[in-house]
Order: C-alpha cells, then structure tokens, then sequence
C-alpha cells in the first residue's frame, strides 16, 4: 500500500513540475523587462523580406501580416521578392536565386525579419513587433531627388560605436501594382483569385550587391558615413510615382542591424533617441 501511494505522489509530483515549468516559460514572457531608450542611440527599425508569387496559393498569408503590420503602424519596411517557380511564372520576377540559396529557401512563401530570422506566424504581427527596439548604435538617414528619367540617393549612415565589416544593400521598390493573385488561404475573404490585387512594396532593383552588399568603410563612433548612388530610374518601373527606396546594413553574419525606408524626392533626418 505504501508503495502504491509513493508512486501516485511521485506522479502527482511530476504533473505540478510540468505545471510550474510551463507557468515559468509564460511569465518569462510577460515579465519581460522593457528596453528604455538611451539618449543619442538610434531607433531600431525592422527590415521584412517576402519572397512570394502571384501563382503562389499561400502567399496571402504573409501578405495578410504585412498588412497587420502596416495597419498598426509598427517601424518597419516590408520588401517582396516576386519569384517565378517553374512552370508558374510571376510578372514583377526578380532575380534572387543566389540570396534564396544562401538563406536554404526552398518554397514559398517564405518570410525573413532582418533578413536572418524566420518570420514563423507570419499571419500574425506579433514577431515582427518582439524586434523593434529603441536603441540601434547606427541610424540611417536617406536624401533623394528623382528626376529626368534619374535617381539621386544618398544613404547617410551615423555610428555611435566602433563597428567593423558592414555591408550595405538598397532596395528600389515600386507599388501600386496590379495583378490577380491566387489565393487558397482565408484571407482576403477567401477569394481565389483575388482579381486586380494590388501588389505593394515590390522589388524592382537592387543597387547594390544583392546577397553581401556593399562593403563600407570608417563605420567608427561619431563618424557619418555617405553613400550616394546616381543611376537611371530602372526600365521595368510602371510608375515613377511609386517608386520607394529601402537601405539597410548588414553585420559580419549578415543580419540586419537597422534599416530605413524613404518615398522619393524626401530628405530624412535622423531617429536620434532625445
């Protein structure tokens, strides 16, 4: 009898356990220290990488989160990678291959925060949220001037510590852009295909190297670094009107340490926490 009886608290002793560790994990959560801004330091932004299709059934799930993104305002700058698959080709296709295959993208969709981390519930903003901070030790500033068929961008980078192998990738998008999508999902009230959906934020070009990016130099504290790229507006644009531009660095593993995003013809000061 004693036996038995030790080995039932020994069981009731397991269940509590598994409930203490369980209620350990969800308070860690919810208690979570706040990070307070730091004067001088740099709002951190987040960079969004979609890379999607209009042939993609599935896809509206991570375009239904950009919008929940979008919709509650949050710090940061969704970039959707148009792939074409096969026999399934996309209109707004770009080039990405080489970037896919360093980060092991196999199928899409697939979406990437700071290029590196999976976005897992990409339906949901929550992820996306968890990686805006208050405190980048560099900020981006961008100044452009879009005119006579030319773009004239400068990237303004401002560093308040010492940083060594950075790299820097930008992005032209375009929005505005009109195509059915193929949808499987409930979003979007389930329609398949959406008709006439308006495809936003989309990849046009890439005026850096688009995997590594461009190397930059005298990324030291107090230093301001300038990167200016003068280039045509680029062919497969529809609509100079829509064109935006989105710059971010990249750290030696290739994460992105902080991105910015600007609309044309706009001079941006920087995030400089007071």
């Amino acid at each position: 009898m004693r036996k038995i009886l030790f080995a039932t608290i020994t069981f009731l002793g397991l269940i509590n356990v598994s409930c203490i560790s369980n209620d350990w994990e969800d308070n860690s959560v919810s208690s979570e220290v706040i990070e307070q801004p730091i004067s001088g330091k740099f709002l951190k932004n987040v960079l969004i990488e979609d890379y999607t299709g209009t042939w993609c059934q599935y896809c509206p799930r991570v375009l239904h989160g950009i919008e929940q993104v979008q919709n509650q305002q949050l710090r940061a700058y969704p970039v959707s990678i148009h792939r074409s698959s096969g026999s399934f080709t996309d209109p707004y296709n770009f080039n990405a291959l080489a970037l896919e295959q360093m980060l092991d993208i196999s199928g899409y969709p697939a979406a990437k925060l700071n290029r590196k981390i999976q976005w897992s519930n990409s339906s949901s903003p929550t992820e996306v949220k968890n990686q805006i901070k208050p405190n980048a030790d560099l900020g981006i500033a961008l100044q452009s001037t879009v005119s006579g068929g030319n773009i004239n961008l400068d990237v303004n980078i401002k560093f308040v510590s010492n940083f060594s192998d950075l790299k820097l990738v930008v992005y032209v998008l375009e929005d505005g852009l009109i195509y059915n999508q193929v949808n499987a999902t409930s979003y979007f009230g389930g329609q398949n295909p959406i008709v006439n959906f308006e495809h936003n934020h989309v990849l046009r070009a890439c005026l850096t190297d688009l995997v590594y990016g461009d190397t930059l130099t005298g990324t030291n504290v107090g230093a301001t670094v300038t990167k200016n790229f003068t280039v045509a507006i680029p062919a497969n644009v529809a609509n100079i009107a829509k064109i935006y531009f989105v710059a971010f660095v990249l750290d030696a593993s290739g994460k992105a340490i902080n991105v910015r995003g600007s609309a044309p013809n706009t001079t941006q000061t920087f995030q400089i926490n007071p």
